[in-house]
């Protein structure tokens, strides 16, 4: 009997603390008209406080200039309407109050695309303060645009935005403000930071007024991305530096083989071109150069520069052939005449070997790649890159 007594007064209390909550319901709901927002009576500005929980960044496209991220979006404000009193001081709801309560009419002004999760029922979190405070958190996916300037790629950092604010109502009557303040409202865990290309270094936060039909608060999150290099120094970059050095083993071949150096020139050519095709796919079509650009163009400058030391060694040889055979050894005796003609056949088959072109080529050569390295890795590695937030 105590056992039964007991489990129909844990019944008896349930079914009286439900109905608390209904009849609290009911007179909220009793005369609520959701169309008006709070304090349309005159009362003042509305102030939304937002904050924002990152579970997941990327990826980022770069030929689509735009970036994905999965994140809880917080909503609080204070409807007078909602005020009550009774035995508990938050009313937990479902999604399904959402349709029977104002709700701000926030909208993201950069996005591409936005998802709600509705899986296995609408992510949505509602509740109710005594006080007429509501807290509204919903679980988004959002594409939005962010564009880049990639004069600096791949030593590039952008600053990819996301703008957020009410679509009908103006600064006169919704106020958005950072719920946790202007550095801790955005939240980025580095567990939720799966990015490939990209490190996340920094997010800043700012309110700004813009101004259409009237004045509108909006709020804008910079997600400051730095670019990892090591992708393309390992595809890109290393293998030019590796090709522009074989272009030079041709300055150590034997200038009478013609068709071993022209070979080995027009395959480091077509080698080149080929990873300039390559670089470019990744990025879009953009009509100024880039900082790889720059690169592809002088490490080309140089592998096609090797292929001129070709073209100049003949005028040479026949210059030093015609020195040569200027000396006439009719009037000399014949022993001197065998002297000479004997110490002219070393001279030739030097000549044949190695010009001094090559010689000159396999100093000047290395040098200037590596002093064009030198400058190149200077100048993009210590100045900052990153963009700044606009």
């Amino acid at each position: 009997r105590l056992l039964l007594y007991s489990l129909g007064n844990v019944s008896g209390n349930e079914r009286i603390y439900s109905d608390n909550i209904t009849r609290i319901l009911n007179q909220l709901l009793n005369g609520y008209d959701n169309r008006l927002r709070p304090g349309s009576g005159g009362s003042g500005i509305t102030e939304v406080k937002t904050d924002i929980f990152v579970t997941s960044f990327g990826p980022v496209s770069d030929v689509e200039m735009e970036y994905t991220m999965d994140m809880f979006f917080r909503q609080m404000w204070v409807d007078e309407r909602l005020k009550f009193d009774g035995p508990i001081e938050i009313l937990r709801l479902n999604n399904r109050m959402v349709d029977k309560i104002w709700t701000p009419d926030t909208f993201f002004r950069n996005s591409k695309k936005s998802i709600s999760h509705n899986m296995t029922t609408p992510n949505k979190l509602f509740r109710i303060m005594q006080n007429g405070t509501v807290l509204y958190t919903m679980r988004l996916t959002i594409s939005a645009e962010c564009p880049m300037n990639l004069m600096n790629f791949p030593m590039d950092g952008h600053a990819c935005p996301l703008r957020f604010g009410s679509y009908a109502y103006t600064n006169s009557e919704i106020r958005f403000t950072w719920r946790k303040g202007p550095i801790s409202s955005v939240e980025c865990p580095k567990e939720s930071m799966s990015l490939l290309q990209y490190d996340l270094v920094g997010v800043a936060l700012v309110t700004r007024a813009v101004y259409l039909t009237g004045q509108y608060s909006v709020q804008v999150v910079h997600f400051h991305l730095q670019r990892k290099l090591g992708y393309y120094l390992i595809q890109t970059y290393i293998p030019l530096i590796m090709v522009v050095v074989l272009s030079q083993v041709s300055f150590w071949i034997n200038k009478e083989s013609v068709p071993a150096r022209t070979v080995a020139g027009i395959t480091t050519v077509l080698t080149m071109t080929t990873l300039s095709i390559s670089a470019r796919q990744s990025l879009p079509k953009v009509a100024y150069a880039t900082a790889m650009d720059w690169f592809i163009a002088v490490c080309f400058a140089f592998v096609a520069s090797a292929l001129s030391p070709h073209s100049g060694h003949t005028t040479y040889d026949k210059r030093r052939n015609h020195s040569v055979c200027r000396s006439d050894p009719g009037d000399a005796p014949p022993l001197l005449i065998f002297l000479q003609q004997g110490s002219a056949i070393p001279q030739i088959s030097q000549l044949a070997g190695t010009s001094p072109i090559d010689m000159y080529a396999r100093v000047l050569f290395p040098l200037g790649f590596a002093l064009f390295n030198l400058v190149y890795w200077y100048i993009y590695l210590a100045k900052d890159t990153m963009e700044e937030a606009r």
